[in-house]
C-alpha cells in the first residue's frame, strides 16, 4: 500500500465499484473494506435493479411517478429525475461489465414486479442480483492497475489535511496505518446494527455517517429508517430477507388466523410500498394481540419458485420452511436508510473534495420511505456522478494532499462491555416502524451519555470501540432529530 492517492474510497459496494470504475485509469485509488471485499449491504441485495429499459409499456414518468408516491412527496425531484433517466444507461453499462440478468425465453432481459411499481421494470439475476453486481464489478475492479483494493482493512478516523485527507486505519492484524489522499469518497453502507434485528450484516454501523459529521458535514434526515415488511422471523440478530419480488410474482400477507388482512389498510393490498405495509403488520399485531405474520405463495408452481427463489428457498429451508408447501414467517425488520450525508447532484458533501455514495448518503431520491430496488439504481448513477466531478476537478488542479509520517497512538483502556447492546436496545424500542415518543426522550439522555462516555475517555482503538462509537453518534443524531419533529 502507497502512502498517497489521488482518490480514496471507503467501502466496496455496489457504490464504491462504480465509482472506483467510472474514474479516469490516470488518477490512483484506493478502496477499503472493513472485512471481507464482499460482506456489503449491496452483495444481500435480492430483488433487483429498477430501469426503464423499453418504452413499450412504461416511461421515465411513470417511474418518477413511483418513486415520489413511495417517498411521500417528500423526494427531491431533481434528483429522482437524474435517477431515472440516466439510470438505464448504467444498468447497460454493467451489463457490458458482465453482469448476467435473467432473460426470457426470446433472449430479453425478464423483468419483475416489486411494491410500488406499475409496472414490470426491474431487471434481476435470480434472487441474489446484489452478489451477481458486486462479483462482477470485483472482477472488472481487479483488472485496474490503478485501483488497489485492500480487503480486513478498519477506517477508524477521517482527518482534513492540507490538500486533502488523512485516514487511519487499523489492519488485520491490529496494526495502526495512515494513508492520504487528494478526494475521499464515503461509500459505506447503511446503520443497520444500530438496531437488535436488521437485514444488514455486521459491517453496517454507520462509520461513514460518523467520519463526516467529526469532519462537520450536513448530515440529513437520517431518522428516514425504512423497515422492510417482510423479513424472515427468525431467532438472529441478522434478519434473512424475504424479498419484495416475493410479494411482486403473488405471495398473500396473513396475519396469526392465517387471514390476508391488508385490504383493510390499503387498497394495494401486498404490493402497498413498504412503509405502508410495516404500518399495517404493525397495527394488525395490536389488533390481534399476536406477531405471527406469514407469507403464503404455495399456489405458484413448485418448479417455477426453485428457479426464480433459489437463495430464499435454500434459506428458508436452513429453518426447515419450504416456500413451495409452507407459509413463511415474517414480521418487520430494520432494512434501510433514506437519509444520510446531505450531498448535491454530483455525491458532493458540504465538505471540499469529501463524497458520499450509496446508503450513507442522502441523495433526495428516495424521499421518505424507497421504492423497491431503486437502491442499486441510486448507488451506480451517483456513483458514477461522483466519479466525473472528481474527474472534473482533479483535471484543473495540480494541488495534491500533503503527506507526514504520523504515527497513530491507539493504545488505551478497553472498552466497557455491553454498549453495543444498550444502545440497540434503545433503539428498537423508541424508535422500531411506529416510534414510541417517550421512549425516544428517554433514549436520547441515554444515547448521549453513552456517547460522552466513549468520547471523553481514552479507550484503546480496536474495531469494537470504533463500532460502538459509530453507532451511539448515529443513535443520536435520529433520536435527536425524532425527538425536535
Amino acid at each position: 500500500m502507497e502512502k498517497r492517492y489521488d482518490v480514496l474510497i471507503i467501502g466496496s459496494g455496489v457504490g464504491g465499484l462504480y465509482t472506483a470504475l467510472s474514474l479516469p485509469e490516470k488518477l490512483s485509488v484506493l478502496m477499503l473494506s472493513k472485512q471481507s471485499d464482499t460482506l456489503s449491504n449491496s452483495n444481500l441485495a435480492q430483488g433487483g435493479v429498477a430501469a426503464v429499459l423499453s418504452f413499450e409499456d412504461d416511461s421515465f414518468e411513470l417511474h418518477y411517478e413511483d418513486t415520489m408516491i413511495a417517498g411521500g412527496y417528500k423526494n427531491d425531484p431533481e434528483a429522482v429525475d437524474v435517477l431515472v433517466k440516466e439510470g438505464p444507461d448504467d444498468v447497460r453499462r454493467i451489463m457490458e461489465y458482465g453482469v448476467d440478468f435473467d432473460k426470457n425465453p426470446d433472449g430479453t432481459v425478464q423483468k419483475t414486479l416489486e411494491g410500488g411499481h406499475c409496472r414490470r421494470r426491474i431487471v434481476h439475476h435470480k434472487d441474489t442480483t446484489g452478489a451477481e453486481i458486486v462479483k462482477k464489478l470485483l472482477a472488472e475492479v481487479h483488472t485496474r492497475k490503478n485501483i488497489t483494493q485492500l480487503p480486513d482493512t478498519l477506517t477508524y478516523k477521517l482527518e482534513r489535511v492540507r490538500g486533502g485527507f488523512c485516514a487511519c486505519l487499523l489492519t488485520k492484524e491490529g496494526k495502526a496505518e495512515t494513508v492520504f489522499s487528494d478526494f475521499c469518497v464515503l461509500a459505506t453502507g447503511g446503520i443497520g446494527r444500530v438496531y437488535k434485528y436488521t437485514t444488514n450484516p455486521a459491517v453496517a454501523t454507520g462509520d461513514g455517517i460518523r467520519f463526516a459529521y467529526e469532519l462537520g458535514a450536513a448530515i440529513k434526515n437520517l431518522s428516514y429508517v425504512q423497515f422492510h415488511p417482510t423479513a424472515f422471523n427468525g431467532p438472529d440478530r441478522e434478519q434473512f430477507l424475504i424479498s419484495e419480488a416475493v410479494r411482486g410474482e403473488g405471495a398473500y400477507l396473513l396475519n396469526c388466523k392465517k387471514e390476508r388482512f391488508m385490504h383493510r389498510y390499503d387498497e394495494r393490498l401486498e404490493l402497498a410500498p413498504r412503509d405502508v405495509v410495516s404500518r399495517s403488520i404493525i397495527l394488525e399485531s395490536r389488533k390481534t394481540g399476536s406477531n405471527n405474520f406469514y407469507l403464503d405463495i404455495t399456489h405458484r408452481d413448485r418448479d417455477y419458485l426453485l428457479n426464480r427463489f433459489p437463495g430464499i428457498y435454500e434459506g428458508c429451508m436452513k429453518y426447515g420452511v419450504d416456500i413451495t408447501k409452507d407459509l413463511i414467517p415474517v414480521f418487520p425488520c430494520q432494512h434501510y436508510l433514506m437519509g444520510g450525508i446531505d450531498v448535491s447532484l454530483d455525491a458532493r458533501t458540504s465538505v471540499a473534495r469529501l463524497y458520499a455514495v450509496g446508503e450513507c448518503s442522502c441523495t433526495g431520491v428516495h424521499g421518505k420511505n424507497r421504492l423497491a430496488s431503486n437502491s442499486l439504481l441510486e448507488a451506480l448513477v451517483f456513483g458514477r456522478r461522483a466519479a466525473q466531478d472528481i474527474a472534473k476537478i482533479a483535471a484543473l488542479t495540480d494541488t495534491h494532499v500533503i503527506v507526514s509520517d504520523k504515527v497513530p497512538d491507539i493504545s488505551g483502556a478497553p472498552k466497557p462491555k455491553g454498549i453495543r447492546t444498550e444502545i440497540r436496545s434503545i433503539m428498537q424500542r423508541a424508535y422500531f416502524v411506529i416510534p414510541d415518543e417517550d421512549a425516544v426522550r428517554t433514549g436520547l439522555k441515554q444515547v448521549d451519555r453513552i456517547l460522552k462516555r466513549l468520547t471523553s475517555g481514552k479507550y484503546a482503538i480496536t474495531p469494537a470501540y470504533c463500532e460502538a462509537l459509530s453507532l451511539a453518534t448515529v443513535a443520536h443524531i435520529i433520536l435527536k432529530e425524532v425527538d425536535e419533529g
